[in-house]
C-alpha cells in the first residue's frame, strides 16, 4: 500500500485504493508516458534556445559573455578559440528529447484500443527523456553560475542610437503627430542618416525640424539610454525595477532566496 500511496494510488484522505473505471483505458493508455515526453522536449527546446544565444554572445564578434575552462574546449587547429561544448551539446540533446516523443507518438498512433507487446518500447524512450533532462538540467545550472558577462560589450551594443529610432517616433506622436506619420518622418531621417554617414542622434536641428515642425531641441534626450530604459518600468518591459522585481519573483518561486545582485549605475 505504501507503494501504491507514493505512485499516486491511493486517495489522499480517505486512504483508499483509487480503482480506474476503465479496463481498456488502464491497459491501453500511455497518456502519460507521452505528456511526460512532451514536458522533457518542450524543456529540451527552451533551453536549446537559450544555449543558441550563449553560442552567439560567446562568438568574438558579440563577446557579450565569459564561459568557465570547465565547460568549453579547445580548439584542434586555433589555439586561441574556446568551444562552447556544454552548450552546443545541450542544444544537440533537444533533438533527442523530441525524437523520443516522436517514438512514442509513432508508437501509440496504429494500435488497437488494448495492450499489445509493441508497449514494451515505451519504457525506453521515457526513460531517456528522464535521464537527459535531468543532465541538461544539471549541466545548465553549473554553466549559467560560471558565465560571466562583459558588461562594457553589452553596454558598447546598446548604445547604437538606431536601436532608440521608435523613442523618437513615439516622441513625433507625444506632440501631436500621428503614429503612421511620425513613423515615416523617423524613416526619412533614419535615410539621412545613412547617406551622409551621421548618427542619427547627431543630426541638425534643422534636418529634424524640416521633417518634423512639431519638435524642439529636446529630440536629442530620446537618445539618452538611461532615459529610454526609465521609460520602460510598466510590467514587462527591461526597465531596471522591472528587471529586478523578475529576478527577485523567480528567485522566491524556485526556491532561492538569495536577493538579486545590484551592479553599480551607469
Amino acid at each position: 500500500m505504501e507503494s501504491a500511496s507514493l505512485l499516486g494510488f491511493v486517495d489522499g484522505q480517505s486512504g483508499d485504493p483509487i480503482v480506474t473505471g476503465n479496463s481498456m483505458d488502464a491497459v491501453a493508455d500511455r497518456d502519460c508516458f507521452l505528456e511526460f515526453c512532451f514536458a522533457c522536449a518542450t524543456l529540451g527546446a527552451h533551453l536549446s534556445r537559450v544555449c543558441e544565444d550563449v553560442v552567439i554572445w560567446n562568438t568574438s564578434e558579440f563577446a557579450f559573455i565569459w564561459l568557465p575552462d570547465t565547460f568549453t574546449t579547445g580548439s584542434s587547429l586555433m589555439p586561441q578559440k574556446k568551444n562552447p561544448d556544454a552548450f552546443e551539446l545541450m542544444r544537440g540533446k533537444s533533438a533527442r528529447l523530441i525524437g523520443n516523443l516522436s517514438t512514442l507518438f509513432t508508437l501509440v498512433k496504429g494500435l488497437p484500443m488494448t495492450y499489445n507487446r509493441d508497449l514494451q518500447e515505451d519504457k525506453p524512450p521515457v526513460f531517456d527523456s528522464f535521464k537527459q533532462a535531468s543532465i541538461c538540467l544539471d549541466v545548465f545550472t553549473a554553466c549559467l553560475a560560471g558565465m560571466k558577462f562583459r558588461a562594457e560589450k553589452c553596454a558598447e551594443a546598446v548604445s547604437d542610437p538606431m536601436l532608440l529610432a521608435t523613442d523618437l517616433a513615439d516622441y513625433f506622436v507625444m506632440r501631436g503627430v500621428p503614429f503612421r506619420k511620425a513613423h515615416h518622418m523617423v524613416g526619412e531621417l533614419v535615410a539621412l542618416s545613412e547617406k551622409t554617414g551621421t548618427p542619427i542622434n547627431e543630426l541638425s536641428d534643422s534636418d529634424v525640424f524640416a521633417v518634423c515642425d512639431k519638435a524642439d531641441s529636446s529630440w536629442r534626450d530620446v537618445f539618452n539610454l538611461s532615459r529610454a530604459f526609465e521609460m520602460r518600468e510598466k510590467i514587462g518591459m527591461p526597465g531596471r525595477r522591472q528587471i529586478e522585481a523578475q529576478i527577485s519573483a523567480w528567485r522566491e518561486l524556485l526556491g532561492d532566496s538569495k536577493k538579486p545582485r545590484k551592479g553599480k549605475k551607469k
